[in-house]
């Protein structure tokens, strides 16, 4: 069990991300953007000199966090994007000594029957995505996100089924704000516990994330790890009794730092609360060590 995360939400640049996770005294950082980039993006040089950097550091990337088939991309348009990300990401992955990829189902065409989504040719799609890392010794993993697998658990079963060798990461925040399509009208919002319940013996690395959704506003308030409604803790709880040994990637979102109120810069907000996210988190996984 290890612990990781998004480090360009306490930096935007590799070397205050590197700072971050070196104050917690972690060793590792699920790699997604560095200076607003994607990893897989960055120029070769740029890259190059992040990888030595992070060697000199004794910082290991323990997944890309990669935009590929990602809710930013329709499955009505050309393939041609993902496919090239997969193309770059794949010898970047292995300078960097990193097996785990996430990766996602493409975007929900919205105004679309839940059983209208073109799932075949997701499917299609994402066995090329698959087998492309697999070829590679590389483990593509499917987060539950804005995408057809995040429409409910059925969905991400059903892609499972579909797609022979994809695993998943499990996002505790994302069922939160996004509406259960295997329901009838009217649709409630996802139950995170409920979506886990139902998958989790194909996850094999999880990402944290908690919140509530006001429906009011029609927006996502991002809380501490367990003080929102993403069953972080029994999630959590669950999986240590599961033995899961995997990693636990720490994904804020926070825009703020709740607890200081001194007057800070955004980028010393951000930090500081990206490394209180973790001790927090720190904090709640022995206390759910504990409870097992």
């Amino acid at each position: 069990m290890y612990l990781t995360g998004f480090a360009d939400e306490a930096s935007k640049g590799l070397e205050g991300q590197i700072k971050a996770t070196k104050a917690l005294g972690w060793k590792n950082i699920e790699a997604r953007a560095i200076d607003g980039m994607n990893i897989h993006d960055l120029p070769q040089d740029q890259f190059d000199r992040a990888a030595d950097a992070l060697d000199a550091a004794g910082i290991h990337i323990n997944c890309f966090g990669s935009a590929i088939a990602n809710w930013g991309k329709k499955i009505t348009e050309p393939f041609d994007s993902s496919l090239a990300e997969a193309e770059r990401a794949i010898p970047r992955m292995k300078r960097l000594g990193t097996k785990l990829v996430r990766i996602m189902s493409f975007a929900r065409i919205d105004g679309n029957a839940p059983d209208d989504q073109m799932e075949e040719e997701r499917f299609r799609r994402l066995r090329i995505l698959t087998n492309m890392f697999l070829d590679n010794d590389l483990i593509p993993v499917h987060e539950n996100c804005m995408n057809y697998g995040g429409m409910g658990w059925p969905f991400t079963l059903r892609l499972l089924e579909n797609v022979p060798g994809l695993k998943l990461v499990y996002d505790t925040g994302n069922p939160v704000f996004n509406v259960d399509f295997s329901k009838p009208e009217p649709r409630p919002h996802q139950s995170s516990w409920e979506f886990y319940s139902h998958v989790k013996e194909h996850v094999i690395y999880v990402h944290i994330k908690d919140g509530f959704f006001h429906l009011d506003k029609n927006s996502m308030e991002y809380t501490w790890a367990g003080d929102g409604a993403g069953d972080v803790r029994r999630i959590i709880t669950d999986l240590v009794k599961s033995g899961y040994d995997g990693g636990f990637s720490m994904e804020p979102h926070m825009k703020a730092v709740f607890h200081d109120g001194d007057v800070k810069s955004e980028d010393q907000a951000r930090f500081d609360n990206y490394v209180e996210y973790g001790r927090r988190f720190e904090k709640l996984l022995e206390e759910c060590k504990a409870g097992a």
